[in-house]
């Protein structure tokens, strides 16, 4: 038997499915649905051919749903449970955590959009729909004087608020004095990303109402 020690620090192996998933969201991240081959994301996979891959997915369009799917379903639980919009910064604060620690998902929904192909079409709008509606619904529920036309404009800035960062890192890095994914910097945009959105959230300022209504 292993000492306990010895046990504790050997590490879990991946299964093959998860370390082609990782690949592919990298892939489809930096170059998209129709830059990217499969031969590509097997060799990074360390695959011995491609055919290796489609052993675990049928295609090329199914890899990329279940790259999309991985990434947005934490996501969207997040947002299913969290409290109410005047309570959300533990939520933020763990949706910011889960971004960082997956600093391609970000840049792989933005580009969700880019690829505007009928082929990927249905499988954007079948898995970020869910997420839109349920935010949209959380956000309906808030004590802000927001009325419910303005509800859709508010659920767009406020997913650019928090996606927006991690999505644009790389152009981030070349202007501010500091790497925008460095721990110091992501608790800073936590912070600001709690006060942000409960300001958003909160009583709307009769003059600035009013100043905004003329």
């Amino acid at each position: 038997m292993k000492p306990r020690s010895v046990a504790r620090r050997a590490p879990e192996s991946r299964s093959t499915r998860d370390v082609i998933l990782d690949a592919a969201e990298r892939r489809f991240a930096e170059r998209g649905f129709a830059g990217v081959s499969v031969r590509e994301i097997a060799s990074d996979a360390g695959l011995k051919n491609q055919a290796s891959l489609y052993h675990h997915f049928k295609n090329k369009k199914a890899l990329y749903e279940a790259v999309l799917a991985r990434g947005v379903a934490p996501i969207l639980d997040m947002v299913v449970a969290s409290d109410a919009p005047s309570e959300t910064g533990p939520t933020l604060e763990r949706l910011v955590d889960y971004l960082a620690g997956h600093p391609h998902l970000p840049r792989l929904i933005q580009r969700a959009g880019l690829d505007d192909t009928k082929l990927l079409r249905s499988t954007v709008t079948k898995l970020l729909s869910p997420l839109y509606v349920s935010g949209l619904g959380k956000l309906a529920a808030s004590a802000g004087g927001w009325q419910p036309s303005e509800m859709p404009h508010l659920a767009v800035g406020i997913y650019h608020l928090i996606f927006g960062y991690f999505a644009n890192a790389a152009l981030f890095e070349l202007i501010l004095p500091e790497d925008p994914r460095s721990p110091a910097a992501v608790a800073r945009q936590a912070h600001f990303l709690k006060s942000a959105v409960l300001r958003l959230l909160g009583p709307v300022d009769a003059q600035a109402e009013r100043l905004a209504s003329r």
